[in-house]
C-alpha cells in the first residue's frame, strides 16, 4: 500500500491555509499567570465551566430536532480573545476539543476591529478549522469596558446540511461542495440585530423544517454565555479574568508535562486500519509514532494513507481533537482540559494524507473514520506505556444509519439518524470490564428511547438486546454489542456505510477484539441481504426492517487470567455462552444453565487452561 515518504513536517492548520493565525500565549501571558492568585483562578475557571454547562443545557431545553434536544450531541466552550481554549462543559470529547480553530479563523478574518458587542457568528466549514459540515459552531465575542475579553461558543450536530443527501452525511460526495453549504465564518447577528437575509439563506439551504429553531437555540445559548461572562468581567475585571485564564492554561500544561515525564522514554509505533472508504477502497491505513523524551511528547502520523483515490479524510482540526481526547483519557482526570493540552503536544500530520486532506476533498465520512482511528493508533502505541489507563476512545460504526422519507402525518420530509439506545464498542481497561452501553469516546451522549423516537418518526423499534459472546475476551472483558431491529412504517430509504467488519474494536494488552459489525437490510422480505463494502441507499417498503448487529468492545489482558468465577458470572448474565467460556477462557462448566445446575469443573478448567497456554506459546 502506498504511504507517505515525505519528511515529517509540522502540519499547517486549515486556518493557516486560509491566512488565519492566532497567537498562542506569549511571555507576558506566562508572567501574568505566574503572578496570579491560584485560588481566584480556580474560582474563575469554575464559573466559566458552569456557564459552559448552562449554555449546553439551554440547547437541550430549547432546540427542536431530536439530535439536538435529546442526544446531548452538543458542547459549549469558553475561549479567550486569542482563540485559546479556556474552559468547557462535560460533553462529547470531539466537540470539546474542536471548537478552537473555527473561532481563530473568525478572529483573524474579521480582524481586531471587525467584531463588535452583540455579534453572533456561525461556522461549520471543515477547511476553516471544523470537523465536518453537520457540526455547526455558533459563537459570540464577550466585550467589557470596550475590550473583547472572551468568546462563548456552542457547537452542535445538526440533522441536515443541504447537499446531495438528506441527513448531512453525503459520504458519496465527490468533493466538499457536494456535501452541503459551507459557512467559514458568518455573522447571523450583528451588533445585536438579526441579519434576516443571512438567516433566511441558511434556512432555505436546509431540508429540516426545524432547522431555524435549532439555530435559534444555539444563538440563544451563545447570547446567554455572553451575559454570564460579562457579569464575570464586571465582578473581577478584565485583567484578572485574562490572568485567571492564563494561570489555568499554565497549570494544565505543568500537570500534562509532569504526567508525560512519568512515562518511560522511547519511540512507540502502531498501525491501524479502517475496513474501507465509502467507495470500497480497502484498508485505509493510519500509522502513528509517539516519541516520549522527558516531559516532551510528539505524535507523528507520517506514513498514513495518502492514496489520491481514497474518500476517507479527517480534517486537521478533527485529527487534532482526537489526539488530545485520547491523551486526556490516559491522564489524571482532574487536569483542566484547555489550551495547555494542545500546547504540550508536538503534532505532525503531513498535508495530503488521510488525516490532513488536500483542499476540497469530501470529509463527511472521515470525521468518523479514519478520525476515530487516531485514538486507536495512540492507544495501541502506548498500550504498554500507560497500561492501566489505555482504552481506545473510539467506535467502529462507519456512519449513522440514516432513515429518510415523507411523513404522511405532516407531509414533510423526516430524517431519523437512528440516534437511539443501543450497546456497542465499550472496551475494557485494566481493572474494569466494558460497561453499560456507550463507548467512552461518546462522552455524555444520550441516545433516545424507543418511545420518544416512535412518537416523532414513522418507525417502530422491535428489539434491542445484548448479543452474547460479542465482547472481546480478556482478563477484563469487553462489553457486549447488541442486536437492534427497527421497522419503517412508510416507504423510506436507509442510507448507510459500515466499517468494523474486518477491523473491529481492538483488544489491548493481550485482550481479544470485539465482535464485528453486521447490518442486514430489507429484513422481513425476500430481498433481505447484508450491507457490503460500499455506502448504499436502500429503499424499504412499509413494514420492512433493518437489523444491525453492533460490535462489542475489545478485551484487556490475557483471557486465561480471568478468574473462573467471573467467567461463570458472565455465563449466568448471558454475556458469555457456555461454549464461549470454554473456547475463549478455558473454563469448563458442567450442568445446564436452563435448569440452574451449572457449575465450574475446576480440575478440568486447570487442565484446559494449561493446555491452551502451551499451545499458544508453541504458536
Amino acid at each position: 500500500m502506498p504511504t507517505s515518504r515525505r519528511k515529517p513536517a509540522r502540519a499547517r492548520t486549515p486556518a493557516r491555509r486560509a491566512g488565519a493565525i492566532s497567537r498562542p500565549p506569549g511571555v507576558a501571558a506566562r508572567r501574568r499567570a505566574e503572578r496570579f492568585d491560584p485560588v481566584t483562578a480556580e474560582i474563575v475557571r469554575g464559573y466559566m465551566e458552569t456557564v459552559a454547562f448552562e449554555m449546553a443545557t439551554h440547547v437541550s431545553l430549547t432546540a427542536t430536532t431530536p439530535i439536538l434536544n435529546q442526544s446531548n450531541e452538543r458542547n459549549a466552550t469558553i475561549l479567550d480573545a486569542r482563540g485559546c481554549l479556556a474552559a468547557l462543559s462535560v460533553g462529547i470529547p470531539q466537540f470539546m476539543l474542536s471548537s478552537t480553530l473555527p473561532v481563530r479563523f473568525a478572529l483573524e478574518f474579521f480582524g481586531p476591529d471587525g467584531l463588535h458587542d452583540g455579534d453572533v457568528l456561525v461556522a461549520n466549514d471543515p477547511y476553516h478549522g471544523g470537523g465536518h459540515l453537520p457540526d455547526y459552531n455558533v459563537f459570540a465575542p464577550v466585550f467589557h469596558d470596550g475590550e473583547m475579553v472572551l468568546v462563548a461558543s456552542i457547537q452542535c450536530h445538526h440533522a441536515d446540511t443541504g447537499g446531495g443527501a438528506p441527513g448531512g452525511y453525503n459520504v458519496d460526495a465527490p468533493d466538499i461542495w457536494a456535501e452541503g453549504v459551507r459557512f467559514p465564518a458568518l455573522k447571523v447577528i450583528e451588533r445585536g440585530v438579526e441579519r434576516r437575509d443571512v438567516f433566511y439563506m441558511m434556512a432555505t439551504n436546509n431540508r429540516t423544517p426545524t432547522f431555524p429553531g435549532d439555530l435559534r437555540a444555539q444563538i440563544g445559548a451563545a447570547q446567554l454565555g455572553v451575559r454570564r461572562l460579562k457579569a464575570l468581567c464586571e465582578r473581577w475585571g478584565n485583567e484578572a479574568v485574562r490572568a485567571a485564564v492564563d494561570s489555568t492554561i499554565e497549570y494544565a500544561k505543568r500537570r500534562f508535562r509532569a504526567e508525560v515525564e512519568s512515562w518511560p522514554d522511547g519511540v512507540y509505533e502502531s498501525d491501524v486500519f479502517v475496513d474501507q472508504d465509502p467507495k470500497g477502497h480497502p484498508d485505509i491505513h493510519v500509522h502513528c509514532k509517539v516519541t516520549i523524551d522527558g516531559s516532551r511528547i510528539a505524535v507523528d502520523f507520517s506514513g498514513s494513507d495518502d492514496r489520491p483515490e481514497i474518500v476517507a479524510y479527517s480534517t486537521f482540526g478533527n485529527t487534532r481533537g482526537y489526539v488530545i481526547a485520547q491523551l486526556a483519557a490516559m491522564m489524571a482526570p482532574d487536569i483542566p482540559k484547555n489550551e495547555g493540552f494542545f500546547e504540550s503536544v508536538e503534532l505532525f500530520v503531513p498535508e495530503g494524507c488521510c488525516l490532513n486532506p488536500p483542499p476540497g476533498r469530501s470529509v463527511a465520512a472521515g470525521t468518523h473514520h479514519p478520525g476515530t482511528e487516531v485514538g486507536e493508533a495512540i492507544a495501541k502505541a502506548l498500550s504498554n506505556v500507560v497500561p492501566t489507563r489505555c482504552c481506545p476512545q473510539i467506535y467502529k460504526m462507519g456512519m449513522p444509519t440514516v432513515i429518510f422519507g415523507n411523513d404522511p402525518r405532516t407531509g414533510r420530509t423526516f430524517i431519523d439518524h437512528s440516534v437511539d439506545t443501543f450497546a456497542a464498542y465499550c472496551g475494557a481497561v485494566k481493572g474494569q470490564d466494558g460497561w453499560g452501553a456507550m463507548n467512552a469516546s461518546f462522552g455524555n451522549l444520550i441516545r433516545a428511547t424507543a418511545e420518544i423516537n416512535e412518537s416523532i418518526f414513522p418507525i417502530r423499534q422491535l428489539s434491542r438486546d445484548y448479543d452474547t459472546d460479542s465482547g472481546g475476551a480478556g482478563e477484563f472483558r469487553g462489553n457486549c454489542g447488541s442486536v437492534y431491529r427497527k421497522q419503517v412504517l412508510v416507504p423510506a430509504s436507509i442510507y448507510t456505510y459500515v466499517v468494523g467488519r474486518r477491523w473491529p474494536m481492538p483488544g489491548i494488552a493481550g485482550g481479544r477484539d470485539g465482535s464485528p459489525n453486521e447490518l442486514f437490510v430489507r429484513v422481513g422480505s425476500d430481498a433481505k441481504r447484508t450491507v457490503g463494502d460500499r455506502s448504499e441507499r436502500v429503499p424499504h417498503e412499509a413494514g420492512e426492517c433493518y437489523e444491525y448487529h453492533y460490535g462489542g468492545g475489545g478485551g484487556w489482558g490475557d483471557p486465561l487470567d480471568r478468574p473462573a468465577d467471573r467467567v461463570f458470572e458472565d455465563v449466568l448474565d448471558e454475556y458469555v455462552s457456555v461454549e464461549g467460556a470454554r473456547r475463549d477462557y478455558g473454563v469448563v462448566l458442567t450442568g445446564l444453565l436452563e435448569e440452574w445446575t451449572l457449575s465450574i469443573d475446576r480440575t478440568a478448567t486447570e487442565r484446559l487452561r494449561a493446555k491452551m497456554r502451551r499451545e499458544r506459546d508453541a504458536r
